[in-house]
């Protein structure tokens, strides 16, 4: 189930500016929230409480009481998590020790995992390992970090004998994608979901009666928008973590889950598979 945080950051592109204003304090500071009526969140935030009222509801809660409570449940699961890792704060600051850097990255990057799993729709996974078994073929693209996620699963499902395809042209991608049809899956991966690119390429196989699939962290992204099943992350941003590293582990995940669910299926024939690739490179390998 996506907790209150999690739903925040992947409603914030979607926000009016002073719904983002809101979102921004309560992320920054969620004690407040817990400690504060709806009058003074709306006087912390200058803004009214009708506006905070709204707020509450275009990220899903019925009223401010719900949403008072929801964050204050995941306040407290987060607070825990830091103890767990030893952090006080996650964000790294100028002064921060090697010790303190590691610490909290490891924490970031931990918490992301953790909250794509906990979030992620399980019968959007399922429905794309179902499509995956039997399309004619899979398409797969991703700009800039993105595409480095787009070549791992394209390797994985190469490796298990799923024909699949990706690149890093642009141009040959989009007539890779024209390709497609009815049965073939067409999958994009962008962190912001509006990467221009990943965009035209599920648009251009969604005209061809593909399947398409968007990985991405914004659920109201123009890519999730043209995508018939929608894998979402939850990676965080920080002062000194791009979306592009924040997002990497996140997607990652996503393509682990992808691939081991589609080899519970074929466990013997995929097992063989990977045994023959395994093997066929081990000539290229230094003793010792």
């Amino acid at each position: 189930m996506t907790d209150v945080f999690v739903a925040l950051r992947q409603r914030m592109p979607s926000l009016s500016k002073s719904e983002f204003h809101i979102a921004e304090l309560v992320l920054d500071r969620p004690a407040v929230v817990v400690e504060s009526t709806i009058t003074r969140l709306a006087e912390l935030a200058e803004t009214s409480p009708a506006s905070v009222a709204r707020f509450c509801r275009a990220v899903g809660y019925a009223g401010y009481k719900e949403f008072r409570i929801a964050i204050a449940a995941a306040n407290s699961r987060e607070q825990a998590a830091r103890e767990l890792f030893r952090v006080d704060d996650a964000e790294i600051d100028a002064d921060d020790s090697a010790l303190d850097v590691v610490t909290k990255v490891a924490y970031q990057e931990a918490r992301a995992i953790e909250e794509t799993a906990r979030s992620l729709d399980l019968d959007a996974l399922d429905a794309v390992v179902a499509g995956i078994r039997t399309a004619p073929r899979i398409d797969v693209f991703g700009a800039g970090s993105s595409g480095l996620t787009a070549q791992d699963l394209q390797l994985k499902l190469h490796r298990i004998g799923v024909p699949s395809f990706c690149w890093t042209d642009a141009h040959l991608a989009l007539t890779s994608f024209a390709l497609t049809g009815p049965g073939s899956i067409a999958i994009g991966v962008s962190h912001s979901g509006q990467t221009l690119e990943t965009y035209q390429m599920l648009t251009l196989a969604r005209g061809r009666g593909a399947t398409t699939v968007a990985i991405t962290n914004y659920p109201d992204s123009p890519l999730a928008g043209v995508a018939d099943q929608l894998l979402v992350t939850s990676a965080r941003e920080s002062r000194y973590r791009t979306g592009a590293m924040s997002s990497r582990l996140a997607q990652m995940a996503i393509v682990d889950f992808l691939v081991v669910r589609l080899l519970q299926g074929e466990i013997d024939r995929a097992g063989e598979l990977l045994r023959l690739t395994y093997d066929a490179v081990q000539a290229h390998r230094l003793d010792g």
